[in-house]
């Protein structure tokens, strides 16, 4: 069962198009990663998923429903960002516990647990808290809410590395203990890509692929090696990225369709590319990598 159905969505802010004929399902109880540059599109899409902000054009549905100010999606899903706040009337125990009118599905022991372990002092209130913190205590809510649809819109936003370690894997047991449909929208692909199960990246407001992690740790490979000899077998290949390219040697990322053998027999190495890695290359646009802005300054 698909929880998400979207047929060429668009979002327009005036003549630009925030998001750009997107087409994508997501299926019941996965969590899939929401991968895009500053700009992509994505707390657009989020909120559009979330029942925030209304679709110019295209068809979206949730729970078979059209999210945009629907009470049946919106008690089903919670989105959680940096930007989420709180009535300061009341401290930081006192908002966990008035989540239980919110959430049907709430796990008041889940959230009381998380906040002793996080050290937090439950007679502060949110605007007290750091950035860091704020965002550890949104994540709590969002993980003790247990809404069929959750969604993360950069949630370690101000967290250090450990907390963020600690967050997801969190968020990997909870899922295990109750699966649920989660969407992670994070730049920190490399730490979480082992609790994904699908990505979907999406580039200037266009979908640019969507696969399940395991096919896309497959899904490209550098070759490198003598110049002469790598440009030589590219010729059928589907050229993602050209990096280090100099007069004696190489590296190029291609799509990994073909056999390697052949290639090795040159002389060439073959090696993977990760999926962060991946994405960059991916939504890199046509100006070329930061060390061709410098090659070109010398030129002139």
């Amino acid at each position: 069962m698909n929880v998400i159905e979207c047929e060429g969505l668009v979002k327009k802010y005036g003549s630009l198009n925030a998001l750009d004929h997107i087409s994508f399902s997501i299926k019941e109880n996965t969590i899939t990663g929401l991968i895009g540059r500053n700009g992509a599109g994505k707390t657009t899409l989020l909120k559009i998923l979330a029942g925030f902000w209304r679709e110019t054009e295209g068809t979206i549905t949730v729970f078979d429903r059209r999210p945009f100010n629907n009470l049946e999606v919106s008690m089903n899903s919670i989105f959680v960002d940096d930007m989420m706040s709180f009535t300061n009337t009341l401290n930081l125990k006192e908002l966990l516990s008035e989540a239980q009118a919110f959430y049907p599905n709430w796990d008041a022991e889940l959230a009381e647990r998380l906040l002793g372990y996080f050290n937090f002092n439950p007679r502060l209130v949110h605007q007290s808290l750091s950035k860091g913190k704020r965002s550890t205590f949104n994540m709590i809510v969002g993980l003790a809410a247990k809404c069929p649809l959750t969604i993360f819109d950069e949630p370690t936003t101000g967290m250090d590395r450990a907390v963020r370690k600690d967050f997801y894997r969190a968020l990997l047991k909870d899922y295990l203990l109750n699966p649920r449909t989660i969407i992670i929208s994070s730049h920190h692909l490399d730490e979480m890509e082992d609790i994904l199960e699908d990505i979907l990246l999406i580039d200037e407001g266009k979908k640019v692929l969507q696969l399940p992690v395991d096919e896309l740790k497959e899904y490209a490979v550098t070759l490198s090696g003598r110049t002469a000899v790598v440009m030589q077998t590219l010729q059928d290949k589907e050229v993602i990225y050209k990096r280090n390219v100099d007069i004696d040697n190489c590296s190029v990322v291609v799509r990994n369709n073909f056999l390697h053998g052949e290639v090795k027999q040159l002389g060439i190495n073959v090696s993977p590319v990760t999926p962060s890695d991946l994405c960059v290359y991916l939504t890199k646009g046509q100006g070329g990598g930061i060390d061709d802005v410098f090659n070109k300054s010398k030129s002139v």
